[in-house]
């Protein structure tokens, strides 16, 4: 049983853990980063710490001509452990999370429950990624990565972290007006507040419907207006579509409304909210 106020991680979207909800009850929605941007992301890393090794162990051959061969060798033996384990992790500690390959794709290493890593995490990353990577080229973190949702490698399972996208698509600001045969119905109808995943998925369904084709878009509709009729009375006499529609722009007018007002009040109660108790000296 998890301790009162831990964090905790929701399966949503066909099981992708998505929704991270705190101890005080604030869910936060995270996207873990995908497969093959972990992937592409780690063969920048490897490739980066490679050519890192290269260098290193050229310049021991080069500069260090005159010493004898266990001292070659020790030197050598250092700068592979430098550059494949120390380098990454003094850059995933002073980045945050974030390294070359990392920034290429816009994810960050955090904990499990959203926060920051630390130089423990980081250590063991590295040093498991030495296994999993360097040793089997990939292998290992690639099959481990696979039997989890959030393909999580080796590294990660044991130090209790994962891959976050940081870099989403910004949200589209696309309006629709009320079609002109729910006009009537407009004017009754009774929305409640959508579920906030509901309206980003009616939303986003609007948004990409005209490139969809006509199963699809049908089939989706239906579906979503079946989820959003729990919410809607009267239910209007048209197609699944067209509901989407109205009762999208009905929640926009209402929302936007309830929000003028709120300002409205917040600014007539302005002057006595900033104001100085009865009698108070000005200072």
């Amino acid at each position: 049983m998890a301790a009162p106020g831990a964090p905790r991680i929701d399966l949503v979207d066909g099981g992708v853990e998505r929704e991270l909800v705190t101890g005080e009850a604030v869910a936060l929605d995270v996207k873990p980063t995908s497969y093959i941007l972990r992937a592409a992301g780690a063969a920048l890393d490897w490739l980066a710490f490679a050519l890192l090794f290269v260098a290193l162990a050229l310049v021991i051959l080069f500069t260090a001509g005159g010493l004898d061969q266990a001292l070659r060798t020790a030197l050598v033996t250092v700068s592979l452990v430098f550059s494949l384990v120390i380098a990454p992790m003094t850059v995933e500690v002073a980045t945050h999370g974030r390294s070359l390959g990392k920034l290429a794709v816009g994810a960050r290493i955090v904990r499990d429950d959203g926060g920051a890593t630390t130089v423990r995490h980081a250590f063991i990353r590295a040093l498991t990624g030495v296994v999993e990577i360097y040793m089997t080229f990939g292998g290992l973190a690639a099959l481990v990565g696979l039997l989890n949702s959030r393909s999580k490698r080796l590294g990660d399972l044991i130090a209790g972290t994962y891959s976050q996208l940081e870099r989403v698509p910004a949200a589209d600001s696309v309006g629709y007006a009320i079609p002109p045969q729910l006009v009537a119905w407009a004017g009754v109808a009774d929305v409640a507040r959508l579920p906030d995943r509901l309206s980003r998925r009616i939303a986003q369904f609007l948004h990409q419907a005209p490139g969809m084709t006509v199963t699809a878009r049908e089939g989706l509709s239906t579906e979503l207006a079946g989820e959003a009729a729990a919410f809607v009375s009267p239910l209007p006499p048209v197609d699944a579509e067209t509901f989407l529609v109205g009762v999208a722009a009905l929640r926009r007018e209402r929302d936007f409304r309830a929000l003028t007002l709120e300002r409205e009040r917040l600014a007539r109660l302005a002057p006595v909210l900033d104001a100085l108790p009865h009698g108070f000296p000005e200072r």
